[in-house]
C-alpha cells in the first residue's frame, strides 16, 4: 500500500547492513539488490549526483542546520502522521534518503522496532537527529539499495525521491524490498514547487542575456506519478498534493536557505554562473511578483 504525497511549495514574501548510529560507521555501497524485473530502460542522466551527494554533506557541516531543517521537520511530521493513521506496527522500517533522520524522530518505539536510514551523504547521517527507535544507518543510493527481497514492513522517504535520474528503478527497488503487506509512504517536490524563483531567473536572464538557461530543477508531474507507481509494481494506490507557503523578505534569502538544506540545483545542465545585474534583476522580478500576489 503506497501513500506519495508530492508537495508544492510557494515560496513567497514575508544488523549486518551498516553500524549504530552511535558509532558514527558507515556501511559504503556500491550497489544494491537487483529488482526482480531486472534494470529499467535507459533512465535520462539529469542530476549531477555526485554535486547533490557534496551539496548535503556541505549542509550537514554547517555550524547550525537545524536552522533550514523547518522544512523537512515539518515533512517528516506530516509522514510521521501518516504512519501513525495505519492501525499496526512495523517491526523493521526502513527511511530511503532520510537526509539527518526528519521521519524518525517523530515516531517511537511502539510503532516501529527498528528503523534502517540510509543516504548518499555520509555527514548527514553522522549528524542524524535522535530517536528512541534503534537505528541503523547505511550509505546507499537511493537507486541502489543493500536489501534482499521482501525485507522491511515499512518503507518511507521525504523529500529525497526528485534527485533521483531513475524514478521509476527507485520505486522498483522500495517494492522490491518491501514485504508483501508493506507500506510504501513518500512526500517530495512536484509540479508547481519554486514556480515564483523559475520565473524570475527566466525573466530576468532573457531580458538581459538574450535566453535562459534552467535554474531550478525539474520536478515530476503529479498526474505520472499514479503511473510509475503502477509500474513499479504498488497497488492500492493513494496519491495526494499539499501545499506549504513559506515567506521570505527576497529571492536572495530563499537562495540562501536552500542552499542550507542541500536542494540547490544539481542539473547537469544548469549554468554555472550568473551575472550580477541578471540577478538582481531576477531579485526586482521575484518582489514585483510576490507583492502582486498579496495585493
Amino acid at each position: 500500500m503506497p501513500l506519495l504525497t508530492p508537495l508544492r511549495f510557494s515560496w513567497r514574501r514575508l544488523p549486518a547492513a551498516g553500524v549504530p548510529v552511535k558509532n558514527l560507521g558507515l556501511r559504503t555501497v556500491a550497489s544494491g539488490a537487483s529488482s526482480p524485473s531486472g534494470a529499467s530502460p535507459k533512465a535520462f542522466n539529469i542530476f549531477d549526483r555526485d554535486l547533490k551527494r557534496k551539496q548535503k554533506n556541505w549542509a550537514a557541516r554547517q555550524p547550525e542546520p537545524m536552522k533550514f531543517d523547518y522544512l523537512k521537520e515539518e515533512v517528516g511530521s506530516r509522514i510521521a502522521d501518516r504512519v501513525y493513521d495505519i492501525a499496526r506496527d512495523f517491526r523493521l522500517a526502513l527511511d530511503v534518503g532520510c537526509g539527518r533522520g526528519y521521519v524518525a524522530e517523530h515516531l517511537n518505539k511502539e510503532t516501529v522496532g527498528k528503523f534502517f536510514q540510509t543516504d548518499i551523504a555520509e555527514n548527514a547521517l553522522k549528524n542524524a537527529l535522535e530517536t528512541e527507535i534503534p537505528t541503523v544507518s547505511v550509505l546507499a543510493d537511493e537507486e541502489f539499495l543493500p536489501f534482499r527481497e521482501n525485507t522491511f514492513d515499512l518503507v518511507v522517504s521525504s523529500l529525497s525521491l526528485h534527485w533521483v535520474n531513475d524514478l521509476p528503478r527507485a520505486l522498483e527497488q522500495i517494492h522490491y524490498v518491501l514485504k508483501p503487506d508493506g507500506v510504501f509512504i513518500g512526500a517530495m517536490f512536484g509540479g508547481d514547487t519554486l514556480f515564483e524563483l523559475r520565473c524570475s531567473l527566466q525573466l530576468a536572464e532573457t531580458e538581459r542575456e538574450g535566453g535562459f538557461s534552467p535554474h531550478v530543477s525539474p520536478f515530476t508531474a503529479v498526474n505520472d506519478l499514479g503511473h510509475l507507481l503502477g509500474r513499479a509494481g504498488f497497488n492500492t494506490l493513494t496519491v495526494d498534493t499539499d501545499e506549504i507557503q513559506v515567506n521570505y523578505p527576497g529571492m536572495f534569502e530563499l537562495m540562501e536557505d536552500l542552499q542550507g538544506m542541500g536542494e540547490s540545483n544539481c542539473a547537469w545542465n544548469r549554468k554555472a554562473l550568473l551575472h550580477r545585474d541578471t540577478m538582481l534583476a531576477a531579485a526586482a522580478v521575484y518582489q514585483d511578483c510576490n507583492r502582486d500576489l498579496f495585493l
